[in-house]
């Protein structure tokens, strides 16, 4: 199996796609604006402790309070011994006698703040490095059960159990296998080493302080996935190139060789067909090649999988055609997990199969394709109901809770993109236009609130974009457009194209709400017609007042304008 990852850069986004025989599996996003906080470790305040919830809520700076639980608010300390053996804990206590109301407190993130929950958090601290994972508040040695071979499972812990520092605790991870005690001391090092920066902020910081901060995707993507497995790591930025390439220098020398600089004219993510299946992840129903789908749809609670036959008729043997169809949708339903990073309780519901070794032959399939999957996952099987049911560690909010928000008109019931995804969106559309097309200038057309992220604040993300393509760009709001609509009105020279982008005039009196002071002058109001913004002088005391303003000086993505005298409606 051929086993690659591609790294798209672009203005205020990092996407990277994992692809296993050209088939998309893995997706990441990070934005500059969207901070990813597990992993991250703070030095916290606990406001509320509940004996009736044996937990704890702790303040480390975030808009909701963190959830501790009391099994995690204990610090263990067993005897060392293997991962696959289980972690002994000590007899209960109440939560009260742990934790007081203002009590400090050191916790890590291990799940995101999901819905109207908190950021989940514990005591117990483990800080991820290349080859090990260091726990310097528990007292044992782990080896990745990926690692399958008993002769170098033994080989490993046994070096682990000579550099670990004395009463701390390492997981041995998958990356380490064949490695030498050197490799795996200087991991252990460097980590004793952020450990102690760590313990220093703690005595020198108040509560709620950020102490550690996980690194950035591509870093992530270095240390964790990215291994003697994967042919080729492929990215489209040429300083992230290099960062990689640097990266690797001290960590895995061997895989530079395996990192390309992408050239082509095409998008990197459409050059690998992973453009047009990102499209699909956002769907509710999954098409199978033979004809059938599943339908995937999402509650608070759970998340159920239906199979269903669809447009595959099969054979004359009913029976096959079921068992045809569920193997298949097996398959499927192992990477939709992966790639849309489901996680909690799973329902599936395969098509009602009267054999148990067909039911049996279909669970197979099930969990041999999850053998892929890193994240912790859990089949339990058919019930009595003939569903199977089945759980996956939650850390994050799934891809679709990432990329989509909830639709205003509909309050949830249905779902549209968000106006920062659609601006991304339309940014990498203006990019591929500009390498097919020769005009001198393009007129976009957007929803008012997605072309105000198009332009960026004084026009900031416009200047980057027309940096980028060589090309003038002008953006018109039209509030009849739908918030995922992107539209090219108009290409052509700049001189004609500007005629026609422009929505106002010198000379021009509108009648315009005053929506805020201007940012950097508050003397000056804002006003906006359908995204584009007009400073109006002298209006900044003036918010929420309906104005008539005459337009004074016109600006590509701003215009300049003045009270029309007595003139307050």
């Amino acid at each position: 199996m051929r086993k690659e990852i591609i790294v798209n850069v672009s203005l205020g986004e990092t996407r990277a796609a994992v692809l296993e025989d050209g088939l998309l599996v893995e997706l990441y996003v990070e934005r500059e604006n969207s901070e990813r906080i597990v992993g991250n470790i703070y030095k916290g305040r606990v406001e509320n402790v509940l004996p009736g919830m044996q937990a704890a809520f702790v303040d480390i700076g975030l808009e909701r309070n963190a959830f501790l639980y009391v099994d995690d608010a204990l610090a263990y300390r067993n005897a060392e011994r293997d991962m696959d053996e289980p972690l002994e804990k000590p007899s209960f206590r109440n939560i009260t006698d742990l934790l007081k109301s203002g009590q400090h407190i050191m916790v890590q993130v291990t799940k995101e703040p999901m819905g109207t929950k908190g950021a989940r958090v514990v005591t117990h601290v483990s800080i991820p490095g290349r080859y090990l994972v260091y726990m310097p508040t528990v007292d044992y040695i782990g080896i990745s059960r990926r690692i399958v071979d008993e002769q170098e499972r033994a080989r490993l812990k046994a070096l682990a159990k000579k550099i670990r520092p004395k009463g701390t605790g390492l997981i041995v991870r998958t990356v380490a296998e064949g490695k030498d005690e050197k490799d795996l001391a200087e991991d252990c090092r460097f980590l004793e080493s952020v450990w102690a920066t760590i313990q220093q902020k703690a005595k020198k910081g108040s509560p709620p302080a950020l102490l550690y901060k996980d690194h950035d995707l591509i870093y992530r993507l270095v240390r964790d996935i990215f291994d003697a497995d994967v042919d080729k790591f492929v990215i489209d930025n040429k300083t992230e190139y290099l960062r990689t390439l640097e990266l690797l220098s001290s960590i895995s020398p061997h895989l530079r060789s395996r990192v390309f600089l992408y050239h082509g004219s095409m998008p990197l993510f459409e050059s690998y067909g992973a453009e047009a299946q990102i499209e699909s992840v956002l769907q509710r129903k999954v098409w199978l090649k033979s004809g059938g789908y599943l339908v995937i749809d999402r509650t608070e609670a759970l998340t159920s999988i239906d199979v269903n036959t669809g447009r595959y008729v099969g054979t004359t043997n009913l029976a096959d055609t079921v068992l045809h169809t569920n193997l298949e949708a097996a398959t499927e339903i192992a990477r939709q997990l992966r790639l849309r990073d489901i996680g909690g309780i799973i329902i599936l519901d395969f098509i009602d199969m009267e054999s148990k070794e067909d039911e049996r032959r279909v669970l197979e399939r099930l969990e041999a394709e999850i053998k892929r999957d890193k994240t912790k996952t859990h089949v339990l099987g058919f019930t009595s109901l003939g569903l199977v049911e089945m759980t996956r560690k939650k850390v994050r909010q799934d891809l679709g809770d990432f990329l989509h928000r909830e639709c205003p008109c509909c309050q949830g019931t249905g779902r549209v993109l968000s106006e920062a995804t659609v601006a991304l969106r339309a940014q990498r559309e203006i990019l591929r236009m500009s390498r097919t097309h020769s005009a001198e200038a393009f007129l976009i057309e957007v929803h008012p609130s997605v072309a105000g992220l198009l332009i960026g604040t004084g026009g900031a993300n416009l200047r980057q974009l027309e940096e980028s393509t060589g090309k003038t760009l002008y953006v018109r709001g039209r509030q009849d457009l739908h918030v995922e609509e992107i539209l090219f009105a108009a290409m052509g020279s700049k001189e004609d194209v500007g005629a026609l982008a422009m929505p106002v005039k010198e000379g021009q009196v509108l009648e315009l709400t005053v929506d805020e002071p201007h940012m950097s002058n508050p003397r000056d109001g804002i006003g906006r017609l359908e995204g584009y913004v007009i400073d109006i002088d002298g209006a900044g005391n003036r918010v929420g007042q309906r104005l008539m303003v005459e337009v004074t000086k016109v600006y590509r993505t701003y215009a300049k304008g003045r009270v029309v005298a007595g003139q307050a409606l």
